[in-house]
């Protein structure tokens, strides 16, 4: 990450943060994103949600490929890190995630609207500067290759890296549609937590 960001900045100016910080909630599980270093913790991770389900071979064996395709996904485009939730409220997973990608930015870094649904507002993150928010409710396609049918709820944050040619994007996503409301109130809470070291 620290690469990233340094090698975005011009000569002359003042040096840009060297990273990041975020403060998460409980159960979330983090893995870095760096080539090959997901493998571990997608294996650590499938062990923490199916713990004690000795007869949940395969379910857990789809689990450690989907997640591991999705690492390899956000690291392709950009991605440093990826949080998922292991959380639950009795016996309902606060299904949720977090992705996390540096990318080149243009001189405007809002966030566009495209297609329904969609909200994109300003806001203030008081330890790191003004962010574009970008709220998406998806219903996939009856044929989404993921088998998911449930409404997904996106929210983007995009905020400049002093000092750098780069944008933070923190992509929180959850499928919790009923809950979806107080879900992004926590993606807030988390993205107001973002600092620079």
């Amino acid at each position: 990450m620290s690469d990233v960001l340094v090698d975005g900045h011009a000569d002359g100016e003042i040096a840009p943060p060297g990273d990041y910080g975020l403060l998460v909630p409980d159960g979330w599980f983090r893995m870095p994103l760096e080539p090959d270093s997901w493998k571990a913790p997608v294996r650590a991770l499938a062990e923490r949600v199916f713990y004690g389900q000795d007869d949940a071979v395969l379910l857990k064996r789809e689990f450690i490929k989907a997640v591991a395709a999705r690492a390899e996904e956000g690291h392709a485009n950009g991605g440093v890190e990826l949080y998922i939730s292991t959380a639950s409220i009795g016996p309902v997973p606060l299904s949720s995630s977090l992705l996390v990608t540096v990318a080149p930015a243009e001189e405007d870094i809002r966030l566009e609207a495209k297609g329904r649904s969609q909200e994109i507002t300003d806001v203030v993150l008081p330890f790191a500067g003004t962010a574009t928010m970008r709220r998406t409710r998806k219903v996939p396609d009856a044929e989404d290759p993921t088998g998911n049918q449930l409404p997904v709820t996106v929210v983007d944050y995009a905020v400049r890296v002093p000092n750098t040619r780069a944008v933070l994007l923190l992509t929180f996503s959850t499928s919790l549609d009923m809950y979806a409301d107080a879900m992004v109130d926590l993606f807030e809470a988390v993205a107001k937590s973002l600092h620079w070291k």
